[in-house]
């Protein structure tokens, strides 16, 4: 066959490629249904050839040692790891695994004028986040965080064991009245919201319990944001109501379980945390949301 040469030319940036296939695609996206069927079973035939290539590629070259530190080296190239990800021959990063998670729940962030950004991956088991625009230092940020975010990031990353929410300086602003705050995450419907009093009704700090539809619940202020969780201990779902509360923390008076208000995770036994109710305030008057 012969001596085979290599091109090793400048090529043009991955942008630079990426705005050309989107070109192309834009165009075929207007044909007819035959024709793209056409492209797409040639596009599926040419990929798989690739595909095997690569993975003959780095088959044969697994024995080397030195070939293999080569290849890993390779990766930090965006169009190498750009195309090896496209053809499933490399995992996907940590931060991309993290980002994946962010755009899961930014829609509904969106829907509400809010935003969440990656502050940074700090390997093996910790991320820090940033809420942006109207999720910015909203009293239900809180719910937001550890109903939306965290959750999202924990199920696309089950290493990260620590996610901390960085925040940030602007606060929301409600210029028409009406609801003042909401979590996006709060079920968001317009069916189903119970009166519970004022935000005067609730001590500074500390706690109220009420009934709300046969459900026993407590409530908590601190500052501007409330919080609602059921009133059952996550031990053995005792009633919380007659527990000591100090520093926004709730200690259980039975067996001495601690919980965070803000956010209702147990600092006894991590694993457990208090069943939360989505809040939202309205005109001064707090409603409440129960989950069933």
């Amino acid at each position: 066959m012969g001596d085979a040469s290599v091109n090793l030319n400048q090529p043009a940036t991955l942008d630079d490629m990426i705005r050309d296939i989107e070109r192309l695609e834009s165009i075929y996206d207007n044909w007819e249904t035959e024709q793209q069927a056409v492209v797409k079973a040639y596009r599926k035939s040419v990929d798989e050839l690739h595909a095997e290539a690569f993975r003959r590629l780095i088959r044969s070259v697994k024995s080397e040692p030195a070939a293999v530190g080569a290849l890993k080296g390779a990766l930090s190239d965006e169009i190498v790891y750009a195309v090896l990800r496209r053809f499933g021959l490399v995992k996907p990063s940590l931060q991309e695994r993290v980002e994946e998670a962010l755009d899961s729940v930014r829609p509904m962030l969106a829907s509400h004028g809010g935003d969440v950004e990656l502050v940074a991956v700090k390997p093996p088991n910790q991320v820090d986040v940033r809420f942006v625009g109207a999720c910015d230092g909203c009293p239900a940020s809180m719910l937001t965080f550890t109903a939306g975010v965290k959750k999202a990031i924990e199920a696309h990353c089950p290493e990260i064991t620590k996610i901390e929410q960085i925040k940030g300086l602007a606060a929301p602003t409600n210029a028409n009245g009406g609801v003042q705050f909401v979590s996006p995450f709060a079920q968001n419907h317009e069916a189903g919201w119970l009166e519970a009093g004022t935000l005067d009704d609730i001590p500074e700090g500390g706690i109220v319990k009420m009934t709300l539809d046969g459900e026993d619940i407590l409530l908590s202020k601190n500052g501007s944001s409330v919080t609602c969780f059921q009133n059952a201990c996550a031990h053995l779902n005792l009633p919380l109501d007659g527990g000591d509360v100090a520093d926004g923390i709730l200690t259980c008076p039975h067996h001495g379980f601690q919980y965070e208000l803000e956010s209702g995770e147990c600092l006894t036994a991590p694993e457990v945390q208090l069943q939360s109710h989505a809040v939202r305030i309205v005109n001064g008057v707090v409603e409440v949301r129960l989950s069933r």
